[in-house]
């Protein structure tokens, strides 16, 4: 390796020795985990238990264990493998291999390897965000390529090949990434927060089966909401089929259940179609043209999932797959989407479609949906904070992935 491929493509200003390549064997100390068998017996609910940290222990969110959900009895500790504050532990499971820094004293079961750094070769936060790049886990693969290893083990990782710079860089990367774990965390709790507060407002914004009016209403709105049927108030339908040869890669749209569900994730689609204009002009001649307001929701797969037509841009869709509410208006659209989200409504279709069968959502079971509706200008005002809740949540799910994407691209740059 020249001395040119010992150096990250990205470095803070003031670095510029080339990196050391070693064994990571030779700098650390790696051991299996153990359990005691059988291990029903030796879990305690006694205080004086010892940290049993299990894959579960794990945080979704920053890099450190302080917790376990179960202890297990003093004397089993000559069976497992302990660990301390500072130690590492990454799970053996080459689909997961996710190093974690122990702020407990514990024990760890077959399925982590401990590593621990004795000799403080390194800084401990530059040592777990390394041990996680993608380059790690590359080499860990290929390593393992060609044997009957499927999972981490102590000779392999002993064996992988890494590149160091000195203390003091270490440092300064680990302290970077910390940060970018933070700025991570923030705008994940944040998502979370919102997700969680509006799924709680739909809820009260909305009547509950059997109840007429919602538990929080804006001011000045008193009167009793009306129950009907969507059947009764507008067409629901669906369209002339399209055959899967007629599909094509560009013209009109073309949407399946599945697009819509991606839509209420706030997903891509990777493989979108189309049908061509031409098709599009007959058949939409024949079924109507979808208009702003209306409602398409899902009633196969994932079924009672609503997306609502905000532009005049042409779409079609698959018959059957997805049933077509012809709103032409009568109810506020926000309104009417919103409605579609709320208990009430999905526990309707979830009985309609029946229960422990692949479910269904079909034109006659959405024309006797019920919807509970107030005043068009209560319905507007409820539309209007549940878009405005959407709108923050999407802009926190993308400051989330942007962050999400610049920590993967730096973790390929700024390590070798």
């Amino acid at each position: 390796m020249t001395e040119q491929a010992k150096v990250p493509a990205i470095r803070f200003a003031g670095f510029t020795d080339p990196w050391e390549q070693r064994k990571l064997g030779e700098l650390v100390v790696i051991e299996r985990g153990g359990s005691p068998r059988p291990i029903d017996e030796y879990i305690t609910d006694d205080t004086n238990g010892l940290n049993w940290v299990k894959i579960g222990d794990a945080p979704s969110l920053g890099r450190y264990i302080s917790k376990t959900s179960e202890k297990i009895k003093p004397e089993g500790l000559s069976k497992t493998r302990q660990v301390h504050p500072g130690d590492l532990i990454l799970s053996n499971s080459m689909s997961f291999g996710r190093p974690y820094i122990m702020a407990i004293e514990g024990c760890i079961h077959d399925g982590w390897l401990l590593i621990r750094d004795e000799p403080k070769s390194f800084d401990p936060m530059y040592l777990c965000h390394m041990l996680g790049t993608p380059k790690m886990l590359n080499q860990y693969r290929m390593l393992a390529s060609g044997s009957t290893v499927n999972n981490l083990n102590k000779e392999l990782v002993s064996n992988a090949s890494i590149l160091m710079p000195c203390k003091f860089e270490q440092k300064v990367i680990g302290q970077f990434f910390n940060h970018l774990d933070d700025l991570i965390t923030l705008h994940q709790r944040k998502y979370d927060k919102l997700v969680v507060f509006k799924k709680s407002m739909l809820e009260k914004m909305f009547p509950k089966d059997g109840e007429s009016v919602p538990e929080i209403r804006f001011a000045g709105f008193t009167d009793p909401w009306e129950q009907r049927k969507l059947g009764e108030l507008m067409d629901v339908a669906s369209v002339r089929r399209v055959h899967q040869e007629d599909w094509t890669d560009e013209g009109v749209r073309f949407l399946r259940a599945r697009d819509l569900v991606a839509f209420a994730k706030n997903e891509s689609i990777e493989d979108p179609l189309f049908i061509s204009s031409e098709m599009y002009k007959e058949y939409s001649a024949q079924s109507g043209k979808v208009s702003v307001g209306d409602l398409l929701v899902t009633g196969v797969g994932t079924i009672g999932v609503p997306w609502l037509v905000t532009s005049d841009n042409p779409v079609y869709f698959k018959d059957g797959n997805i049933i077509w509410f012809k709103n032409r208006h009568s109810i506020d659209g926000g309104f009417f989407y919103h409605s579609f989200t709320a208990s009430a409504i999905q526990n309707c279709i979830n009985e309609a479609a029946g229960i422990g069968t692949v479910g269904t959502y079909t034109i006659e079971t959405g024309k006797k949906t019920p919807i509970w509706l107030p005043s068009r200008q209560e319905q507007r005002e409820i539309a209007a904070m549940m878009t405005h809740l959407d709108t923050l949540i999407t802009l926190h799910q993308r400051k989330l992935e942007l962050l999400q994407n610049i920590k993967k691209s730096l973790l390929d740059k700024m390590f070798v």
